[in-house]
């Protein structure tokens, strides 16, 4: 479930309009009667509709005559709506965001501050959630959900290239790879021991990650690239190593089709998301249903020793600080958040929003090792306010598709990067 866009900057319009209207957080009107509006991911439709409905179920008792109109939105459109509709004066009053979009909105006055004691186990909020929604020591959103990204491989692959199970360190992970590649990739030139196209950049900065490198640091209030350090270098040639030993395929194209194209037989193992193992063998997904039952997930080891670092991607709910009904807003949160909430999340193997609750996350089901990498802490894209702007620029997919390609060496690519990052990463 990681983000799935970004948002381009708020207008120069709503940073006005938003100074003008104040952003202190307000009670906004919490009476009997009217309506509260509330903008959802798709997600939610789709995956656990049943949560929506009993949280609006348990609003409606405690807040007789208040209707919930819950709206959905894409994400490649909904923060376009919402610069839209931000910069007037009927504003939903809770909003979905993607844990890596929440900063450069927080920072431009956008949303209301939030009292984290009213919300079910705050004190133990995932941090790659709790960090987006924290800025100057004030609370302006609520963890929600996250993801975390894992090894998926094909058991009966295994089987005919003689591994005997998931493997547990970085050394086993190579032997699988060296043996699937022996076994099946001699049969077929196109078979991938892993798949791991070249622009896959949340793949590659789970390497960086892994090595002791960042994307960008902050250096005295300014950020700063950080992938020509020498310790982000090892890591990217790691990566780059593994894609020349086991991928086949294009080296110029991202992971969006993973699922499609592990669904057509020539991929041992992939990096990704636990519900893309469910996909490859969903028709309806562009899937294989014949495949049903043969993937099975681990989590993946690092060559530091440890697990590979997940990038955290999740969602968060914010108050918008033109909100009249913020009160309201926080109850409606409060409730789909709790924990009896989160527990409806796990039942739909999703991960919750708190670490005490990942021990819930049944270890021998196709999202415990989602968990078990949670657990870890993972990473998150650099919480700054021009961020989204490096993002829609293309910066890490275009070095790393360099990389890949051999058009660049790994140190001249991650230091244009770098250049790239620097003008933009600390605009508002």
């Amino acid at each position: 479930m990681a983000l799935r866009s970004s948002h381009r900057p708020l207008a120069l319009a709503l940073f006005l309009s938003l100074a003008a209207a104040g952003c202190g957080s307000g009670s906004g009107s919490s009476g009997a009667g009217g309506k509260l509006t509330v903008w959802l991911a798709v997600d939610a439709q789709e995956s656990w509709p049943q949560l929506v409905q009993s949280t609006n179920d348990r609003f409606a008792k405690a807040h007789p005559g208040v209707a919930v109109d819950v709206q959905y939105q894409q994400w490649t459109t909904k923060n376009q709506k919402l610069d839209a509709v931000l910069a007037g004066k009927n504003v939903p009053d809770v909003v979905e965001m993607g844990n890596s979009e929440t900063t450069n909105y927080i920072v431009n006055g956008a949303f209301a501050t939030l009292d984290p004691s009213r919300f079910d186990q705050s004190g133990s909020w995932l941090p790659a959630l709790a960090d987006a929604c924290r800025h100057d020591g004030r609370t302006y959103c609520v963890p929600y959900y996250v993801g975390a990204r894992v090894g998926v491989y094909r058991t009966d692959y295994f089987t005919r290239a003689g591994v005997a199970g998931p493997p547990r360190t970085y050394p086993e992970l190579m032997s699988a790879l060296d043996r699937l590649k022996g076994t099946l990739g001699a049969e077929d030139p196109n078979f991938s021991a892993l798949y791991m196209p070249g622009r896959y950049w949340y793949a590659a900065m789970a390497w960086v990650k892994d090595a002791g490198g960042e994307i960008a640091v902050q250096d005295g209030g300014t950020w700063k690239g950080a992938l020509s350090s020498p310790k982000s270098v090892a890591g990217l040639t790691e990566w780059k190593r593994l894609i020349d030993a086991y991928y086949v395929g294009d080296r110029a194209k991202d992971n969006g089709d993973q699922p499609g194209v592990v669904a057509q037989g020539r991929v041992g193992v992939f990096y990704g998301n636990t519900w893309e193992a469910d996909a490859a063998a969903d028709e309806h997904a562009g899937g294989d249903p014949t495949l049903k039952g043969r993937f099975a997930t681990f989590p993946f080891p690092g060559p530091s020793g440890k697990l590979l670092p997940p990038f955290l991607g999740g969602s968060t709910l914010a108050v918008p600080v033109k909100s009249t009904r913020k009160d309201l807003a926080a109850d409606w949160i409060g409730m789909f958040t709790d924990r009896q909430s989160q527990q409806t999340l796990i039942a739909a193997n999703t991960l919750p929003n708190n670490t005490a609750q990942l021990a819930e996350v049944a270890a021998g089901g196709i999202n415990g090792p989602a968990a078990q990498a949670a657990a870890t802490g993972g990473w998150m894209t650099p919480f700054a306010p021009g961020w989204t702007s490096v993002e829609k620029s293309n910066v890490l997919p275009e070095m790393l598709e360099r990389i890949a390609n051999g058009k660049a060496s790994v140190q001249d690519a991650a230091r244009e990067a770098d250049r790239r990052i620097d003008e933009v990463i600390n605009e508002r």
